[in-house]
């Protein structure tokens, strides 16, 4: 039964559920106004916490497999610490009878601190795709970067989705409709940590439960961290032929198509596409949909037909290649100014894909249009009456927004004035380092443009679906017409105009967490600017001093084949620079360019929403044509590269144990722990990844050598089959 509470306005019953059944099962619909928010514990933790979490992030960010640290990892940690302060922090009164009174101490440590804490720690949680840009220069292109245009590029790539979130918070944030789906995760979790809860007797609370998963993972990774690591990449089909190509293809999770191939353990499942107990079902219906189709349709049926030549590379790849199927040395069409040497060029022969990296770029084509067509058609006439609700003032509020309303907001000016001083800042910067950032001062507008008008669309697909359609494709295809030749330019160009809507999305999911846990928004607004540029800062220092201090980190061709240096994610950065910004689309996409047919997927992406919607209109009493969400089915693999099959069949497998099964015949149990158990896992990876990688690697290098530890062991995958191409390592067909 739904718990009631009053208006703490007029006073009414708010008795209303929600309309979505997953909040309406965890958020609570209460509040007390009364609780100190912005405390000295706060501070302190919530500090340390962003701190701690950018350092550890950034520092494994460079690994062969990324582990990316949740916030998660920090909110339950804090937990004891925030209980030993109020325990142990003076009680005293500072300034008694004064407007600046306050207290080291107010009271027991609560839910409100513990929220803010955790925004603190989101801002930690990840890493500053700007990253790239300083990995791409300095490590790959062997090129000087100075530092100090560097720390604003990262500064204000993170800053500027301030003012996107400023603009469409009232669309993406207040209506009930817009629940942001990975924000139940920590809200099970604050009430968790904090609530006493009534439970059969024999039963397990929630908090024993997630003390049970986390140490349960923590325990059980060290298998898959270190003591058998083949766990993390089943591919037993690889087994069953030791010396078939064709067969290691089909089998490898990790270089191939990854049929049958499987992982038991988390961090494989879990880290590009997210926690899959987060995910609805139906949105995990559409990704594995999308998967399927690329990835046991499309590339084996394109490479065994030879499209683009694709039997003379590997299967799976995001290298870019010679016609005979060698690696391209990209250094050598690189000219004196940072641009392409044209001469050069010529002479090396063009760059050429993997087919199965072409057709990745083609998918993306079609999901930024399949974005605009599906949004215009699905969501347009609600986006249309809640603006007219917004700005007339009679938009329906649910009993969140309604016990919401005893908080001041946050003024629109704040979020105005950041984004203007921001895009100034910018400008100058762009003008004042052009030789090293190249990129001029209308390309910033056009950026920033582009983040603007592709922010609500794309919220609302992750506000509905915890999934988020890119714009990096499309925004290095425009740079990369307009201003060819200069890759610099178009990574900075990608990076204002995707990572800002990318980051203003962040910032409206904290903002959405806030306001399911009754946050008043002028604490949250604060907390995310102050977590902003602590982060930023952390990071910046920590990429810097690794780029001094490990030698040829990143550089897959000089480093050993065993190194854990291998930056995947930064890898595909720096050849997608070459392919959009060094070489350029019209000489790879153009309509002289081998690759131009790929063009094609743009209208793909108009028609399938289209087709879809005309579906849904000549059969509406069939439920199910409206939930094939054509954005997430054509983007659901918009992470391969650097994403493998294995992760994508776990997570699938994962999802719909959850999503269908759990959900559909144990909803109480779902309802009670099923995102307990998501931040039990995570958290318990985390907590061993780090011990394993400090304690055993980092200082020590301690590994054991037997075959369990040898990898997937399909070591063919990679190699070509085309007739007389010779690759070291390979046979020749």
């Amino acid at each position: 039964m739904a718990e009631i509470s009053l208006d703490p306005k007029t006073g009414d019953p708010t008795e209303d559920p929600c309309p979505v059944k997953q909040v309406d099962l965890t958020v609570p619909k209460t509040d007390d106004p009364t609780l100190p928010v912005v405390t000295f514990r706060m501070w302190v933790l919530g500090l340390a916490s962003c701190i701690l979490l950018s350092f550890v992030n950034q520092f494994m960010w460079y690994r062969a497999n990324p582990m990316i640290i949740s916030s998660i990892s920090a909110q339950i940690a804090v937990v004891p610490l925030g209980h030993f302060m109020a325990r142990t922090i003076t009680k005293r009164v500072f300034f008694k009878g004064t407007k600046w009174e306050f207290s080291l101490n107010p009271g027991p440590f609560n839910i409100k601190e513990h929220v803010l804490i955790t925004i603190f720690a989101n801002s930690g949680a990840g890493t500053v795709y700007a990253t790239h840009i300083l990995t791409a220069v300095k490590l790959l292109y062997k090129r000087p970067l100075a530092f100090i245009p560097a720390v604003i590029v990262m500064v204000t790539t993170q800053i500027l989705g301030f003012g996107w979130a400023g603009i469409f918070r009232k669309y993406l944030v207040e209506p009930a409709e817009m629940w942001w789906p990975g924000n139940m995760v920590q809200v099970s979790l604050f009430r968790a940590l904090h609530e006493k809860e009534k439970r059969a007797k024999g039963s397990v609370s929630r908090t024993q439960f997630f003390i049970l998963v986390l140490v349960t993972s923590a325990a059980y990774y060290l298998f898959p961290g270190y003591l058998f690591t083949m766990i993390a990449s089943i591919s037993w089909l690889c087994w069953t032929s030791s010396k078939s190509v064709r067969m290691q293809q089909l089998g490898s999770g990790q270089n191939g198509l990854g049929i049958g191939a499987f992982a038991i353990e988390w961090s494989t499942i879990s880290s590009y596409l997210g926690s899959p107990l987060a995910s609805p079902w139906f949105a995990t219906a559409n990704v594995a949909a999308g998967f399927v189709i690329f990835m046991y349709v499309i590339i084996p049926t394109a490479y065994w037909l030879n499209v683009y030549n694709a039997k003379t590379y590997p299967i799976y790849s995001q290298h870019l290649f010679m016609s005979n199927g060698t690696r391209y040395n990209i250094r050598s069409i690189v000219n004196s100014e940072f641009q392409l040497d044209k001469e050069a060029y010529a002479r090396f022969g063009p760059v050429n894909l993997s087919t199965f990296f072409a057709m990745t770029y083609g998918l993306g084509f079609a999901t930024l249009s399949a974005t605009v067509v599906h949004v215009l058609l699905f969501n347009g006439r609600d986006i249309w009456e809640q603006a007219k609700g917004a700005f007339s003032g009679s938009s329906k509020m649910d009993v969140h927004a309604k016990l919401m309303k005893v908080y001041k907001q946050v003024p629109p000016w704040w979020f105005h004035a950041i984004l203007v001083a921001n895009i100034a800042l910018i400008i100058f910067t762009v003008e004042h380092y052009k030789e090293s950032l190249q990129l001029p001062w209308w390309g910033v507008l056009f950026a920033c443009g582009i983040a603007l008008v592709f922010t609500l669309p794309i919220g609302i697909i992750q506000a509905t679906t915890n999934q988020q359609p890119g714009l990096n494709v499309i925004t290095e295809y425009i740079i990369g017409y307009i201003y060819p030749g200069r890759p610099v330019a178009n990574m900075c160009f990608k990076v204002y105009g995707y990572i800002s809507m990318t980051q203003a999305l962040n910032l409206l999911g904290d903002f959405k967490l806030g306001h399911y846990m009754k946050i008043p928004p002028r604490s949250m607004f604060m907390a995310q600017v102050v977590g902003a540029v602590v982060s930023v800062a952390v990071y910046t220092g920590t990429a810097w001093w690794l780029m001094g201090s490990i030698h040829n980190l990143c550089d897959t061709e000089l480093l050993p084949s065993n190194s854990q240096w291998t930056c995947p994610m930064d890898n595909v950065f720096f050849n997608a620079s070459v392919i959009w910004g060094l070489v350029g689309p019209r000489r790879i996409f153009g309509n002289l360019g081998e690759y131009s047919k790929v063009n094609w997927f743009f209208l793909a992406g108009v028609v399938l929403p289209l087709l879809i919607w005309l579906a849904h209109k000549a059969f509406p009493k069939q439920k199910w044509i409206p939930l094939i969400h054509m954005p997430v089915l054509l983007g659901s693999t918009s992470m391969m590269p650097p994403a493998a099959a294995i992760n994508f069949s776990s997570w699938i497998i994962a999802g719909f144990l959850s999503g269908f099964v759990v959900y559909r015949y144990r909803p109480r149990w779902w309802a009670r722990y099923n995102y307990i158990l998501s931040g039990g896992l995570d958290a318990g990876t985390a907590f061993m990844t780090i011990l394993i990688f400090f304690g055993l690697q980092y200082w020590t290098n301690i590994g054991i050598a037997w075959w369990g530890n040898n990898g997937e062991g399909c070591p063919l995958a990679t190699c070509p089959t085309a007739k007389g191409v010779a690759i070291d390592g390979c046979p020749v067909s």
